[in-house]
């Protein structure tokens, strides 16, 4: 869709032999290709999820998975119905210290966890804002518009989006844009919410409140700068929160409250491959002294798991499931549209499981 892409990609993978699409569907018409990675914007996933199905491919999508619950329903079921291997791109299954937190946890090492804190930060400027750089992380040239008009194809882009004229904001920072994802909702607290559930395999939250609005970028971008989100699951009495702020530094890495002591992880949900255990202390008498951890995990000494995209590899040569397969995925977008819903609607919304509907 956008030549400069499309021969970076080409660069990339080292091989300048590999054979260019103009669409995606001349792909997947190809039998030599057994197994398809989707890295589009969000609203492009279930029309290509679907087509790619349908052509007997394997299927790596990247997160989050689509922007409505009904079209997260139509990738399920179209990926069940013909067992195809299906990865979603949440990289922090990749690390075993997933397994060995929640071993510990539901094991009752911290006694009952009522308080999941989760987050994401950023302290950029208004000159470098988040989600505002130019097809990659930290790229802040901006291409010549006329160039970017002739090597794109805008309708082929926009696809099942609304159709409007080019819009060099829309192309660039789609991420900003309600028509084409789910703003820090997909891209950020997916990370997050997708690293609890591996940890803790709790499956969809009962409810969730969500608020948010641009504290600080006001620079014309519909999704917010600033998202902050509540879920409960009743049936353990825990709260999971997600805080995400795009006006400091500050680092929020998963961190489960239990009575007994807390867990804390070393990084972000796709980076969290460590941990400490701490007891569990008054609040003010320890208040200016740091606690000592009375469990540490090694990772260098833990089993060691294959790479997100190995296993998924692994699993198209097999035909087992992959670690972040469609079933998963499903509770991830819910898990995300939930927050997406209750912001637009200004309420708590609720999940019912029997109609699959965010109620």
């Amino acid at each position: 869709m956008y030549r400069p892409h499309l021969e970076r990609g080409i660069e990339a993978g080292n091989n300048p032999d590999a054979k260019r699409y103009h669409d995606y569907r001349e792909l997947l018409a190809d039998p030599k290709v057994e197994a398809v990675v989707i890295a589009a914007p969000d609203h492009w996933h279930e029309r290509m999820v679907i087509d790619a199905v349908a052509a007997g491919k394997a299927i790596y999508c990247e997160k989050g998975l689509t922007t409505s619950v009904a079209a997260a329903k139509r990738m399920r079921d179209a990926v069940r119905k013909s067992g195809a291997v299906f990865q979603l791109g949440h990289q922090g299954r990749q690390y075993p210290s997933t397994a060995e937190a929640g071993r510990r946890i539901l094991g009752g090492d911290l006694g009952p966890v009522t308080l999941v804190h989760t987050g994401r930060y950023f302290n950029g400027t208004k000159e470098r804002a988040p989600w505002r750089w130019y097809g990659y992380y930290s790229a802040w040239d901006r291409p010549d518009p006329a160039g970017v008009v002739k090597d794109l194809d805008w309708e082929a882009w926009l696809g099942p989006a609304p159709k409007i004229d080019f819009n060099e904001e829309h192309f660039w920072h789609w991420r900003c844009y309600w028509a084409y994802g789910t703003g820090q909702a997909g891209d950020l607290l997916s990370h997050e919410m997708d690293h609890v559930q591996s940890v803790l395999g709790w499956g969809i939250p009962d409810a969730c409140t969500c608020y948010g609005f641009n504290a600080f970028y006001q620079d014309g971008r519909e999704t917010p700068d600033t998202w902050q989100a509540g879920y409960t699951v009743e049936k353990q009495n825990c709260t999971v929160t997600f805080d995400g702020c795009m006006n400091s530094g500050r680092e929020q890495p998963p961190e489960y409250i239990g009575k007994n002591g807390r867990l804390i992880f070393n990084a972000i949900g796709q980076d969290a491959n460590h941990f400490l255990v701490y007891p569990d202390a008054p609040a003010f008498p320890h208040m200016g002294r740091a606690l000592k951890p009375k469990y540490t995990y090694d990772p260098s000494k833990g089993p060691q798991w294959p790479t997100h995209m190995n296993d998924f590899l692994q699993c198209v040569r097999t035909r087992e499931r992959p670690k972040c397969n469609i079933d998963e995925a499903f509770i991830e977008v819910v898990t995300i549209l939930m927050s997406v819903q209750s912001y637009h609607e200004k309420r708590q919304v609720r999940w019912d499981p029997v109609a699959e509907e965010i109620v």
